[in-house]
């Protein structure tokens, strides 16, 4: 079989998956898919071995190959900041028509995720379903109000829009979940500044939340941290408070690394409630990184879920075709409950990349999820909520 073959062999093996667990979620909690992950994570460890040439030397100077590799915890992870260095793609130059770039405060060199179109069909098919979980209650599946209001909501983005960022692989998320027929009207309130800052549109945003105030429409309102705070500093400016439907979300993504004043985010989201009448216990934190293909959310707006609010130390979870490990870095072991390591991540989505990740953000095991507890010494902040002067997709405060 062809290489293209192979991955479209695995490709339609992995969707299936995605849908089997989504699926299931409609009658209780998701899927774990254990013994269908182990069988996929396996199988695309042998293709990434095969056609990614810097990864294969990683694993070999690891002593690691396909034939003595068992299970999915003993594939070898990259770290992150090897994105930089190397091409760690399966896909040929020639075929690859999306790069995707991480930010920093003082790096030189982006990291980049190159993609094609089967790749960014992959990465669409993973996002949807987890976010439609933790923003929209049951998802697409239950229809186009999903459990929020008898209205469909309306979508707004605290971003620039893809023509203006089209490395961002955050606004491509954005734009994926624009293009689903769930909402009653969506926009992007950003800009990019000539030196590549993200701009916030704070007047266009506030009038357009306040029509939707005022028509009783429920918002799905999603921005980075510093995008929260310019919107919510205007609003304070010009004495504005809003009370936005019951049924309205807010969803950021990242904090602070010197380049704006920060907040603490429980002062955050206090100002969220405050301000755009969304309480805390429906302001969802995502964690995601230029690197990988699908996100971290910290809770489920569900009504089987438990409502945590915003008690500190909320826990991420990934979707179940992802995995996480905290790695003890004195041990390089997986690290016990409640103590901290590093974050790994093994991606079936990064189809055509590198599936396992080793990031240089810190995390406490919980169970089958993790809380953040910042990062590594020495690690690089990174993250696209800083192009709008703040610094990674999420970090607790």
């Amino acid at each position: 079989m062809s290489p293209d073959g192979q991955f479209d062999a695995y490709v339609a093996r992995l969707r299936k998956f995605i849908r089997l667990t989504t699926e299931n979620s409609q009658a209780g909690p998701w899927a774990s898919g254990g013994a269908d992950y182990e069988q996929l994570a396996l199988e695309l460890f042998a293709l990434q071995f095969e056609h990614n040439l810097p990864y294969r030397r990683l694993c070999e100077a690891r002593g690691a190959s396909p034939q003595n590799v068992v299970h999915w915890s003993r594939i070898p992870a990259a770290p992150a900041a090897a994105f930089k260095e190397w091409e760690l793609s399966c896909l040929a130059p020639g075929q690859r028509s999306t790069v995707f770039h991480s930010s920093g405060t003082s790096e030189r060199r982006p990291s980049r995720h190159f993609h094609n179109a089967a790749s960014l069909a992959v990465y669409e098919a993973s996002l949807w379903p987890w976010f439609a979980e933790h923003l929209l209650f049951r998802g697409e599946q239950a229809g186009p109000v999903s459990g929020l209001s008898a209205r469909a909501p309306r979508l707004v983005l605290l971003t620039p829009a893809p023509a203006a960022a089209p490395h961002s692989s955050l606004v491509h998320m954005f734009d994926t979940i624009r293009r689903r027929p769930f909402w009653s009207g969506s926009a992007f309130l950003g800009r990019t500044a000539r030196d590549g800052a993200w701009v916030v549109d704070a007047a266009g945003a506030a009038e357009l939340l306040q029509s939707a105030a005022a028509a009783k429409t429920p918002v799905v309102l999603l921005g980075t941290a510093f995008s929260f705070v310019h919107l919510l500093d205007f609003m304070a400016e010009h004495a504005l408070w809003l009370s936005l439907p019951a049924a309205s979300r807010a969803m950021e993504t990242g904090g602070y690394k010197g380049r704006s004043r920060s907040l603490p985010r429980e002062e955050l989201h206090g100002l969220i409630a405050t301000r755009l009448g969304i309480p805390p216990g429906d302001i969802v934190c995502e964690y995601g990184m230029s690197e990988l293909s699908s996100q971290a959310y910290d809770r489920a707006v569900a009504p089987r879920a438990t409502r945590e609010a915003s008690r500190p130390g909320r826990t991420f979870h990934f979707p179940p075709w992802v995995r996480a490990q905290i790695i003890s870095p004195e041990t390089s072991r997986e690290a016990a409950e409640g103590e901290v390591g590093l974050l790994r991540v093994f991606d079936l989505a990064n189809a055509y990349s590198m599936m396992a990740v080793q990031t240089e953000d810190l995390g406490v095991r919980r169970g089958a999820g993790f809380q953040l507890a910042g990062r590594a010494a020495q690690a690089e902040a990174r993250g696209c909520s800083l192009m709008a002067h703040a610094e990674t997709r999420y970090e607790p405060a």
